[in-house]
């Protein structure tokens, strides 16, 4: 017979396995930033010691900041990994909008915090820098330009901090090796194939190499043409960039809306590396034209150099629209994916949802698909089915300092207006 010890052992060891077969959980969704106007592409980081901070552009009025323009760009920080949140801070008054919301907490010390947006016409790409959590900031303007710039990318290491941005066909990345206070810009796409670029993400491994991602339409084809996705690395300080093709999409469909953009659900590319240094990309892409895009996953273990064949990440029926993919990294082998897709759509209405899953293993298996976003009574966009509209170009993730991951997105009526961000964690 068996002692009551290893009874003992043997029933906890059973536990255990129960626990760590369980479902991933998720709180419901929750509301974040202010309550009026709307708020749309978030940006979210979180830092060692249990902070959480969503950057956002507000469109609306800023209580007590006359001087503020439309969209203000608000900080909503949390000090308890996402219990409660402090009210919503304005970074930098301006007399121009601000748009395009970056965050990033340095992962050499999960301390210092970093914020980038574009103003004056979005022909400046300003950065600001915390030491003390978020109390108290530096701002430096770190490219200035004649010219209208679109989608900054900000990834961070120690003193090394890049912010990639992207005008027309051109991709640059303004590098800095003094923890923001110089910056060199250097254009990064000189070789690769003419069209219309957008950047999606950028990232720092561990051994200070950098990385861009970024998704570029034909010339001739426009948002009815094809789509190159490309990553490239800078081994030295951001200068010079090797360029590697990920993958080609067709042209995605257009919107319902009239109002949004042709290219606005066409393909996208998310980019991050873990502790140890392996490169994971998440992207939508399409195999048809004007057909629906899918969500695909790969991962590098030697900087880019090589690829593994991308795979699926997702439970839809074939022919389901995907769009808008997020992707974080943590501890050696922990990858976690987001994105939102229209399953759940018929024939007359679009019902949009924010779904994730996670990997332990660098995305060799994967956990259970989680739909995270839920029904909210009060709002005409949000019904039991889904959104009705993803409200903003992308969205984030972060990783506590308890393993919990952080969702912050958008959800809208349509392109235009009304439209909120909204919170949940989990893991």
């Amino acid at each position: 017979m068996r002692s009551a010890s290893s009874k003992l052992v043997v029933l906890l060891f059973a536990l255990a396995s129960l626990a760590w077969a369980a479902s991933p959980q998720f709180s419901g969704q929750e509301r974040v930033g202010l309550t009026t106007g709307d708020q749309w592409e978030p940006a979210v980081a979180a830092d060692g010691s249990g902070r959480v901070y969503v950057l956002y552009p507000h469109y609306g009025r800023v209580p007590d900041c006359k001087g503020c323009r439309v969209p203000t760009m608000l900080l909503v920080a949390s000090n308890d990994n996402g219990k409660t949140w402090q009210p919503p801070r304005v970074m930098l008054e301006s007399g121009s909008g601000q748009f395009d919301a970056q965050i990033a907490v340095d992962p050499a010390d999960r301390r210092t915090v970093y914020v980038a947006w574009l103003q004056n016409g979005k022909c400046a790409v300003m950065l600001a820098k915390s030491v003390d959590f978020g109390a108290t900031w530096v701002f430096t303007l770190a490219v200035r330009g004649d010219v209208e710039l679109d989608k900054p990318a900000l990834a961070v290491r120690g003193q090394s901090v890049y912010l990639a941005f992207n005008h027309e066909e051109e991709v640059w990345v303004a590098a800095s090796q003094d923890g923001g206070r110089s910056f060199i810009s250097t254009r990064v796409n000189i070789q690769s194939r003419p069209g219309w670029s957008l950047l999606g993400a950028a990232t720092v491994d561990p051994a200070g190499a950098a990385y861009l991602a970024w998704a570029s339409y034909s010339k001739a084809g426009g948002a009815r043409g094809a789509v190159t996705l490309y990553v490239a690395k800078s081994a030295d300080a951001g200068r010079p960039w090797s360029t590697t093709l990920l993958d080609v999409s067709a042209a995605a469909p257009g919107c319902k809306d009239a109002d949004c953009g042709e290219a606005y659900l066409g393909a996208q590319v998310s980019l991050t590396s873990d502790a140890a240094g392996t490169l994971y990309v998440l992207w939508s892409a399409g195999s048809a034209p004007l057909g629906p895009q899918r969500i695909y996953f790969s991962s590098s273990t030697n900087g880019g150099e090589n690829w593994l064949p991308r795979v699926s990440v997702f439970y839809a029926e074939p022919g389901v629209e995907h769009a808008f993919p997020a992707i974080v990294a943590g501890n050696t082998g922990d990858v976690r994916v987001a994105w939102m897709d229209a399953r759940n759509s018929s024939r007359n209405t679009s019902h949009w949802n924010t779904y994730y899953r996670s990997s332990s293993n660098g995305g060799a298996t994967w956990g259970e698909e989680i739909r995270v976003s839920g029904y909210v009574p009060g709002y005409r966009y949000i019904g039991k089915e889904g959104f009705h509209f993803p409200f903003g170009d992308y969205f984030g993730l972060a990783i506590d300092n308890h393993g919990d991951t952080h969702v912050v997105w958008g959800e809208g009526l349509n392109y235009q207006s009304p439209g909120s961000i909204w919170h949940a964690s989990g893991r």
